[in-house]
């Protein structure tokens, strides 16, 4: 019955489902999946379109985080193989052309902090106007949590999108995050709506919470109303408390995926962290036939990813257009 009820509510009236209703979604029987996937297609060609949004991103300071998100490797909490590096700014702009070359039109710059001081921001502003002058891509970043002050700097720098991810249900963050508190991040995501720029807001799926606290985030993201939503699935790091988690199982990643859309259906749908780990290439199919719109081609933060060609490839494959520099601006 949440299918045909999601049909004439989503597809029709572009009301998204509700918590309880994107709960129903998440407990499909198995041979439901493929009938929900078809759905959330459906409503990502109405309400988005054919044309999928390509990002690809890079780390300016790497590792040597004071948080203790458990999922991350680059906390320096935790014994892990990632050691703390900053990246020049030659090769910050020399990634972002090579970004730029695969048809990207999102090129965000990451760091591994709480939030950003004084140096990383002096970094920022030169790395900014460095992509800015020499390469045709819009940048975003993500820093982690802001003053009022960054927030502005960053808005009068022409910084397109502000990335920070709720990571997890409200209820669920305490297991995930002990360092700082969920209301912190919704605070800077308030804060980047008020500046201006386009919020992104993602989460992980895999640490641990419940199909409930799933529906759950779901519904956060939807009261949250971001612009785009980055879908990670946990790809599991050593030395970190979550390392012996087991990897979302691929009919439960695609639940989750049509549950999103239809929880979200005006939303960019991105896919992001892990899906090579728990969907592996005919899950990547089904995802962007199942309501995804946008992908991180490339490598990851502190993980390896496909190959740009493969996810182009596949886009060509689909029928569906990489989104033009032009149509973002």
């Amino acid at each position: 019955m949440i299918l045909d009820i999601a049909r004439e509510q989503v597809l029709e009236r572009r009301i998204g489902l509700d918590e309880a209703q994107t709960l129903e979604v998440l407990r499909l029987p198995d041979e439901r999946v493929d009938d929900a996937l078809e759905l959330a297609h459906e409503v990502r060609m109405r309400h988005c379109g054919p044309e999928v949004e390509v990002e690809g991103i890079v780390s300016i300071k790497t590792g040597g985080c004071p948080e203790d998100c458990h999922f991350c490797s680059q906390s320096g909490r935790f014994e892990t193989p990632v050691r703390a590096v900053r990246l020049d700014i030659p090769s910050l702009v020399e990634a972002a052309r090579e970004t730029a070359a695969t048809g990207a039109t999102e090129f965000c710059i990451v760091a591994a902090v709480r939030g950003p001081d004084k140096r990383l921001m002096d970094q920022v502003r030169e790395g900014v106007k460095a992509i800015t002058d020499n390469v045709d891509i819009n940048v975003a970043c993500s820093l982690g949590i802001l003053t009022r002050e960054q927030g502005e700097e960053l808005r009068d720098l022409g910084v397109h999108r502000y990335n920070h991810n709720l990571e997890t249900a409200r209820s669920h963050f305490g297991n995930v995050v002990t360092t700082h508190t969920w209301e912190e991040r919704w605070e800077t995501l308030q804060l980047v709506r008020e500046m201006g720029m386009e919020v992104c807001c993602g989460g992980i799926i895999g640490m641990g919470e419940s199909l409930e606290q799933r529906a759950e985030l779901a519904a956060q993201f939807a009261a949250l109303n971001p612009d785009e939503v980055p879908l990670n699935f946990l790809d599991p790091r050593p030395g970190t408390p979550f390392a012996s988690l087991e990897p979302v199982p691929a009919l439960d990643a695609l639940r989750t995926i049509a549950a999103f859309r239809l929880a979200l259906p005006r939303t960019i749908l991105r896919f992001a962290g892990g899906r090579e780990l728990t969907l592996g290439d005919l899950g990547a199919r089904q995802g962007m036939v199942g309501g995804i719109n946008a992908v991180i081609v490339g490598n990851y933060l502190t993980t390896l990813g496909r190959s740009p060609q493969e996810d182009l490839d596949l886009l060509a494959e689909l029928s569906m257009p990489v989104k033009e520099l032009s149509k973002t601006l």
